[in-house]
């Protein structure tokens, strides 16, 4: 496994981390996402994530479960705050100083832990003021709760404003969660410069662009049994807009590159997002421990620039690359 610092501070973290939104508590069953965290762990995977809205809350205690008897020190533990959770009353959603510091004791005791080494904004709140937020994620490190504070789908402008405004506070905003692959590159223009001027990397997600990019939806045929595109508890949904023919098409021709350089395509696609160097981590899950060690050999790996450019051709225009859809996909107003 390869290790990598996040952001302009001390901490490294895996260059895989193991994310568990849609799968723990929701797509598979218990018994199966503790195989996959032991999966993680035996690939050299240290580095964990999830948020309170997975499952509503019920991904983070399963993850907890899972990382029972870990020593502590040697695992980061990631989560995050912002989606509604609880029954949805006025003050379960948003980044207002009350739910950042209930959300954090909630989040600590579904973890079976006194901290989180990444405390993330799981996406930024219009309607509470800024100063509010980073004063509350100030006192939230100050007591030891949290060890580093991080954002997750804020644009540039908004990533620059926290950062500064958290330096006035006395810590460091030091990563960033976008989504990020091959097909979905929007926060390659602005988002990554300003996270390098801010002193931000990446922790990104959906490196496989949720699963499109393993090859294994084939233009005009049936989708997979118990793949992502048949499950109905949030999975199908996320994946549709990958899913025509023209997409799924320029992907087999991805098949060939992968396997001239003895690796899979979804190998690749991790190692592919991997070789921004301002990503400091990309985010896999899994619905089986096969598939963690999969992916987690795609630490490492250094793709030849001839491969970036028949990537590139592959694809073609059907990359996504506009800035604005950070914004324009971010909540307007608190969920309720």
């Amino acid at each position: 496994m390869e290790f990598r610092f996040l952001g302009n501070s001390g901490l490294k973290i895996s260059a895989i981390t193991y994310g568990n939104w849609i799968t723990h508590a929701s797509q598979v069953e218990d018994d199966t996402a503790t195989q996959c965290v032991r999966a993680a762990l035996e690939a050299g995977i240290s580095s964990f994530d999830t948020a309170d809205v997975y499952a509503n809350t019920a991904a983070e205690t399963v993850l907890g479960k899972a990382l029972e008897g870990e020593r502590r020190e040697s695992l980061e533990i990631f989560t995050k705050v912002y989606w509604q959770t609880g029954p949805g009353g006025p003050n379960d959603s948003g980044l207002s100083r009350k739910h950042i510091m209930e959300s954090i004791n909630g989040s600590l005791t579904r973890l079976r832990t006194d901290y989180v080494d990444l405390y993330q904004a799981h996406r930024f709140d219009t309607q509470t003021p800024l100063e509010e937020t980073m004063q509350a994620f100030a006192d939230v490190v100050r007591s030891g709760k949290a060890l580093y504070i991080g954002v997750s789908e804020w644009t540039a402008d908004q990533i620059t404003a926290g950062a500064a405004m958290a330096k006035e506070l006395g810590f460091q905003l030091i990563s960033s969660q976008p989504q990020y692959s091959m097909l979905w590159r929007v926060i390659e223009d602005e988002v990554v410069p300003a996270s390098r001027e801010a002193g931000v990397s990446q922790i990104v997600w959906s490196p496989i662009a949720q699963g499109v990019l393993t090859g294994k939806y084939q233009p005009g045929q049936s989708y997979p049994a118990g793949s992502r595109a048949t499950d109905e508890k949030g999975g199908a949904t996320t994946i549709s807009r990958f899913l025509t023919d023209e997409v799924l098409t320029a992907v087999q021709r991805l098949r060939p590159l992968a396997e001239s350089l003895d690796l899979t395509m979804s190998q690749m696609a991790v190692a592919w997002v991997l070789q921004n160097d301002n990503v400091a981590s990309a985010i896999i899950g899994a619905s089986r421990p096969e598939q963690v060690h999969e992916n987690a050999a795609a630490a490492g790996v250094r793709l030849p620039a001839e491969t970036l450019a028949a990537i590139d051709e592959a694809l073609g225009d059907l990359v996504e690359r506009d800035a604005s859809l950070t914004e324009k996909n971010a909540p307007t107003e608190r969920p309720t």
